[in-house]
C-alpha cells in the first residue's frame, strides 16, 4: 500500500468514487475531492475508512490552493473530475466552454502545481481524458478539444517533472456508470460496434488506473480502455 495518501479529485461519484473505494479497500489513506465540501464530506461519511474530503471547483482555480494546504505527502494522484457538455458551434457558448477548458485543463494542472510539494519521486498521477477526442459526436466541440489536450499535457508533465510518471487513461462509454445505467436501448449500436460485444464497467476503469499508478514502468502513456470500440 502507498505510503503517502491517495488523492482522488472529481472523487464523490462514478468513477472517482469506484477508485477511491478500491484504495480505501486496500488499506489506504485517500483524499475525495469534491466541487463543494458538502458534497466531499458526504461521500466520506459513504465510504468510511481511513477517507478525508476536500471541496473546492477546479473550474475557479484560486480556489485549488487553499483547499490543499495541508494534504501533506501524496504517492497517487488520479484526476478524474470530467464534465459532460453539448456546445455545437452554431449555438456556441464560450462561457460553457470556457468552464470546460479550464476546469480540465487549468485546474489539472494547478492541481499538480500545488500538490507538487506533496508529491516524491516514486508518485505517480492518472489524468482522465476520454474517447471523444477521437470520436466527436454532435455538441462535443469542448470535450473533444480537451480531451486531445490530455493527451499531449502527459507529455510536458513528464518531461517536465521526472522522475514522478505521469499517464492519462481514456475510457470509451461506461455501461454501468451513473451517467449510463438504464439506457441500454442507447448502447445497442455501441455494442454491436465493440469487437469484445461488451460494454466497458467501472470496475475496468478501476483496474486500469491502478495499473497506470503502480506500474513504475508505465509513463507518458494515453491508455484506451473501451473493448476496441474505435476499431469498428
Amino acid at each position: 500500500m502507498p505510503e503517502g495518501s491517495v488523492v482522488v479529485v472529481g472523487g464523490t461519484g462514478g468513477l472517482g468514487r469506484e477508485i477511491a473505494a478500491h484504495y480505501l479497500a486496500s488499506g489506504s489513506q485517500v483524499v475525495v475531492t469534491g466541487s463543494t465540501q458538502e458534497s466531499a464530506d458526504a461521500t466520506v461519511a459513504e465510504l468510511g475508512g481511513a477517507a478525508r474530503g476536500i471541496g473546492f471547483d477546479l473550474s475557479d482555480p484560486a480556489s485549488i490552493a487553499p483547499a490543499l494546504s495541508d494534504v501533506g505527502p501524496v504517492s497517487y494522484l488520479v484526476l478524474s473530475s470530467i464534465g459532460r457538455d453539448n456546445n455545437k458551434v452554431a449555438t456556441y457558448s464560450y462561457e460553457t466552454a470556457l468552464k470546460l477548458t479550464t476546469m480540465k485543463l487549468v485546474g489539472y494542472t494547478e492541481t499538480i502545481h500545488r500538490l507538487l510539494p506533496n508529491l516524491s519521486d516514486d508518485s505517480a498521477v492518472v489524468l482522465f481524458g476520454g474517447r471523444a477526442k477521437d470520436r466527436p459526436y454532435p455538441g462535443s466541440t469542448t470535450v473533444t478539444t480537451v480531451n486531445g489536450g490530455i493527451s499531449s499535457l502527459i507529455n510536458a508533465l513528464v518531461v517536465q517533472l521526472a522522475p514522478i510518471r505521469f499517464n492519462a487513461i481514456h475510457p470509451g462509454i461506461v455501461g454501468d456508470s451513473p451517467f449510463w445505467a438504464g439506457k441500454p436501448e442507447a448502447l445497442e449500436d455501441v455494442i454491436a460496434r465493440t469487437p469484445t460485444r461488451k460494454l466497458t464497467t467501472m470496475a475496468d476503469i478501476v483496474h486500469a488506473v491502478a495499473f497506470l499508478l503502480e506500474n513504475p514502468a508505465v509513463n507518458g502513456i494515453n491508455l484506451y480502455v473501451d473493448g476496441g470500440w474505435m476499431l469498428m
